[in-house]
């Protein structure tokens, strides 16, 4: 489709009947998608995945890491952890693709249909808070933009309006949003602000030093910025399949978005780094980092519209934060429908953004992704080495089955997941205080205070990966094979 050539009101007839037809493609819940209705291409989930890398909060992210770490070491830590972050990323996009199911569904052959609740449970409370983060972080912005440019406040307004628009992006779903919306419009313009800011910044004065400064010490440690930095990507981890489920090939869906959202990874991060270190007075949160664009722009009326651009763009986030919570809970209750799932999920998070602060939950939202790590070690160990990325689809969704185990659950499974959740909370626990009190009363002092150069989530994912790698073949029971590996082998 093609836009350009047509009058306004030849164009709105276009696209009314593109999204007449998006709209009315079917919603598969969290069965395998038939191959005819497979349309996101590589470059489809590469302009997606890229979307879904630049934000508000990853600006804000990549601030943490200096002055700590100066901008040399701050990068080597933004570049390596982005590689590994993505790479799981990227495997998880090839597992969905395989098989045309979505996240929660591929836990079931490693958990057990039941057992696949419980991370279905953690993401669906992971989703709402950070639907919740991105409400509140737009709308905290967008007032804050207002107050400065126009001289008045609305928080509330803003807040309804963030949360209306990204309701319907998610209702909408991931195929229309991406081949219409993303690729056509959004993510050139979000992209472009970037650029116009990246440039912006590296013609400030000073910018050499800048460049060249080294760190000061204190937090963060190498070890726990490089965790910082693959939070990220392992944030996305429970979600990526349900995108890749509809690309056409296994092989493009994992180019597809390592690619996309590496470069937007390690791009935005280094941005926030740069703002810190070249506008005075900038703060890693928001507001900081709100202030330390208007101040490159020099308060210019070009500064407002490129803060507006970035939080359109940031409504991706919690677009896929919704849809994804609502495949999560269809994991559970597969009749409901994920209309009214979605509905509820935005409800729940517009009141948290409404009286949470980003500081009250993102400890809690931390402990959350710390599960995450240690759990798709043992999805990566038992998908692609165990099985080979065998799958009996049938099975999937059937109790009494070769994934039912005992009463729906694996039990033995959740060892090496516990396992690799206790080294990384050994190494550097996260969480709300009365948690990290309590894994310092267990463990003593965290292993990152004397070895700062150690990040807790590479141990974390090795020590439940080979666990979950080895404990089958210790094992005097032999696996029984998979039914329909030639049909379902991807």
């Amino acid at each position: 489709m093609n836009l350009i050539g047509l009058t306004p009101a030849e164009g709105a007839i276009h696209m009314s009947k593109v999204l007449e037809r998006v709209e009315s493609a079917p919603d598969w819940g969290i069965a395998p998608v038939p191959p005819q209705h497979r349309r996101l291409s590589g470059f489809d989930l590469a302009v997606l995945w890229g979307d879904l890398g630049i934000g508000v909060l990853v600006l804000v992210t990549g601030a943490l890491l200096v002055p700590a770490l100066g901008f040399s070491t701050a990068m080597v830590a933004i570049v390596l952890g982005s590689v590994m972050g993505v790479a799981l990323l990227a495997l998880g996009a090839v597992a969905g693709a395989d098989h045309g199911v979505p996240t929660m569904v591929l836990f079931r052959p490693v958990l057990g249909i039941r057992g696949s609740w419980f991370p279905s449970v953690m993401n669906v409370l992971q989703m709402i808070g950070w639907t919740a983060v991105e409400l509140w972080a737009m709308s905290f912005v967008a007032d804050l933009v207002a107050r400065r440019a126009f001289g008045f406040s609305a928080r509330w307004l803003w807040l309804a309006l963030a949360a209306a628009v990204c309701t319907g992006l998610a209702l909408w779903g991931p195929v229309g949003v991406t081949r219409v919306w993303l690729k056509r419009f959004g993510a050139w313009a979000v992209i472009g602000i970037c650029v116009a800011v990246t440039v912006l910044v590296l013609a400030t004065d000073g910018i050499t030093d800048a460049l060249r400064s080294s760190g000061a010490g204190g937090f963060p440690s190498f070890g726990l910025a490089l965790d910082l930095v693959i939070a990220m990507p392992i944030s996305w981890l429970p979600l990526v399949a349900d995108y890749s489920r509809f690309a056409r090939r296994p092989h493009a869906a994992g180019w597809g978005t390592f690619t996309g959202y590496l470069v937007a990874n390690v791009w935005l991060y280094a941005l926030g780094a740069l703002l810190v270190l070249q506008t005075p007075g900038t703060t890693p949160d928001p507001a900081g980092i709100a202030g330390g664009l208007l101040a490159v722009t020099g308060g210019s009326i070009a500064g407002v519209l490129f803060l507006f651009g970035l939080l359109v763009g940031e409504t991706d986030e919690a677009f896929a934060d919704m849809y994804s919570g609502a495949v999560s809970l269809q994991n559970i209750w597969p009749r409901a429908s994920r209309r009214g799932l979605t509905l509820t999920i935005a409800a729940i998070a517009t009141g948290l953004a409404a009286w949470l602060t980003m500081e009250r939950y993102e400890s809690f939202l931390f402990l959350i992704g710390s599960i995450f790590i240690p759990l798709f070690g043992i999805l990566c160990a038992d998908h692609f080495f165990n099985r080979r990325g065998r799958i009996d689809l049938e099975a999937l969704y059937s109790s009494g089955g070769r994934y039912w185990f005992t009463g729906g659950i694996r039990l033995a499974a959740f060892l090496p997941w516990l396992a690799g959740f206790a080294v990384y909370h050994w190494i550097a626990p996260v969480g709300p205080p009365w948690w990290t009190e309590l894994i310092g009363n267990a463990f003593g002092a965290p292993l990152s205070a004397s070895l700062p150069w150690l990040g807790a989530s590479v141990p974390s994912f090795v020590a439940s990966f080979t666990l979950a790698v080895v404990g089958p073949r210790l094992s005097s029971r032999s696996p029984t094979p998979e039914r329909g590996e030639d049909e379902n082998s991807g």
